[in-house]
């Protein structure tokens, strides 16, 4: 099993920045890609952006160039670095970790974290 406690969610001014964090416990040396999701009232959840054990990132069009994906393999932790936040950024944003095993793979996420943007 994998538990995953996000941090750094908030308000913030349109323009500004959050760094949110997700330290993943539990079995974490068979997680291979992290990543984070976000929720927007009456949206479906989408991807923000992924990130695996070895460094390779995925990001969704509408955060390029505003947002990035890091990882701590050593603190077993995720980040996402949001700077340029607009009002459509509010959302509730969920980490996400996919335990990779030999013949399976398992997700697990996070309680999420709201973000929330002013105009």
């Amino acid at each position: 099993q994998v538990q995953l406690v996000e941090s750094g969610g908030g308000l913030v001014q349109a323009g500004g920045s959050l760094r949110l964090s997700c330290a993943a416990s539990g079995s974490t040396s068979s997680i291979n890609t992290m990543g984070w999701y976000r929720q927007a009232p009456g949206k479906q959840r989408e991807l923000v952006a992924t990130i695996t054990r070895g460094g390779s990132t995925n990001y969704a069009d509408s955060v390029k160039e505003r947002f990035t994906i890091s990882r701590d393999n050593a603190k077993n932790t995720v980040y996402l670095q949001m700077n340029s936040l607009k009002p459509e950024d509010t959302a509730v944003y969920y980490c996400k970790a996919v335990r990779q095993l030999i013949q399976s793979s398992s997700e697990y996420w996070g309680q999420g974290t709201q973000v929330t943007v002013s105009s």
